[in-house]
């Protein structure tokens, strides 16, 4: 059997112990009942009437990065265990920008052992895609900025998990090639860190922990005590009392703020402004730090980005300003809350000094866009698609 390797250099194939068990799923066993019923019950007519060696087409219908191998490492797998043969064209390094409609993959083989895997290999390809551009479109637009995955939560269950965490290692590690970003360093789950060169997930605090231990500080103190060897993040806005708590939390710990061993999280909610914002002064700090930003015109999605509540490009701004006022210049800044391609242009725009973004907002926006679709081209050696696809033929 092939073996493919990640963008880690890590196998994938079904034999070792890397491959994500969720990726087996479903086995040749289940697979049946997870297959679209019509591509089942053509599996009996091709059974019952001769089989054809074909060549399916794959692509999709908007730009993508590619990032196919978890796919084709999956479809390579459940043909090997069917004892059939299979030839798969990748027509595009992982990583490579692929153009709407343009076909990714050349799949060749048996139409009576191919026909009923449609289903899986385009579920396992459409969204990692997606997902892969998403992430580069980010680690390109703040190439001084670490990113950190934190989609875990808000994928439907562990198999969507695992592709978005691999989508969004292809793009940035395709971000990191080209420009040199510093792109994803890593994730939430210790599943999934592999992806990004981890042995285990990254993590502090959850507001949870606050809540029980009743302030910011104490909360620090609780985790500090719990793991005194691991660095701390803390998150400020919990009271709404970012700059406060932030203040406070530094000057009980000024050892590890002194060493870079601790930050701060900004993860205030659309609601409100952070501490000490309000529109005027959000302008004011901008003005201050990054004039060019509110210069010249700006939609309303930009403005909410630069100087709105929530974790603005202002109130990034303005943490920065008291940290360095009070004498933690090397408190780090992590900043949450919908930060997708679009947030992380505005931010580079104001050269918000962000030191990590916690990001699940490189999942696809609308999963329409995702959709991978698979055409047959090819029966017996005739090439043959249905009208309108003529694009897919091989050249």
């Amino acid at each position: 059997m092939s073996i493919i390797k990640d963008n880690n250099h890590k196998q994938l194939s079904p034999n070792n112990k890397n491959w994500p068990s969720t990726i087996r799923h479903p086995t040749s066993d289940t697979l049946s009942k997870y297959a679209d019923k019509y591509f089942t019950l053509t599996k009996e007519c091709v059974a019952a009437f001769g089989d054809k060696k074909v060549t399916y087409a794959v692509f999709m219908r908007r730009p993508v990065t590619c990032a196919a191998k978890m796919s084709v490492e999956w479809l390579k797998w459940v043909m090997a265990e069917r004892g059939a043969r299979v030839d798969i064209q990748i027509l595009h390094r992982e990583g490579c920008w692929v153009g709407a409609g343009e076909p990714m993959l050349y799949i060749t083989g048996s139409l009576f052992h191919l026909v009923d895997l449609e289903t899986q290999y385009l579920q396992k390809l459409g969204a990692a895609c997606v997902a892969a551009y998403n992430a580069y479109t980010m680690c390109v637009e703040l190439p001084k900025t670490a990113f950190f995955a934190v989609d875990a939560r808000h994928c439907a269950g562990t198999e969507m998990a695992e592709i978005m965490a691999y989508g969004a290692s292809v793009g940035s590690a395709k971000a990191k090639k080209k420009f040199g970003a510093i792109g994803f360093i890593g994730n939430a789950t210790d599943a999934t860190a592999h992806y990004f060169d981890q042995d285990t997930g990254f993590g502090t605090m959850p507001h949870a922990l606050i809540g029980y231990a009743g302030s910011t500080l104490r909360a620090t103190e609780i985790f500090h005590e719990t793991h005194p060897a691991e660095n701390i993040t803390v998150l400020v806005d919990y009271f709404g009392k970012e700059i406060t708590d932030a203040l406070e939390v530094t000057n009980r710990f000024p050892e590890l703020a002194a060493k870079g061993k601790l930050s701060v999280r900004l993860d205030t909610h659309g609601g409100r402004y952070i501490e000490g914002l309000d529109t005027a002064k959000a302008y004011a700090v901008l003005d201050r730090n990054a004039p060019e930003a509110i210069r010249g015109y700006r939609t309303e999605d930009e403005l909410r980005a630069l100087i709105g509540t929530g974790v603005s490009a202002a109130a990034i701004w303005s943490m920065r300003e008291c940290l360095n006022a009070a004498g933690f210049p090397n408190v780090s800044i992590v900043a949450s809350s919908g930060f997708g391609p679009e947030k992380c242009r505005i931010m580079a725009l104001a050269k918000a000094p962000i030191d990590v973004i916690g990001t699940g907002s490189y999942l696809p926006d609308k999963w329409s866009e995702t959709y991978a679709t698979a055409d047959i081209v090819d029966y017996n050696g005739q090439p043959r698609v249905k009208v309108g696809r003529e694009f897919l033929l091989r050249k």
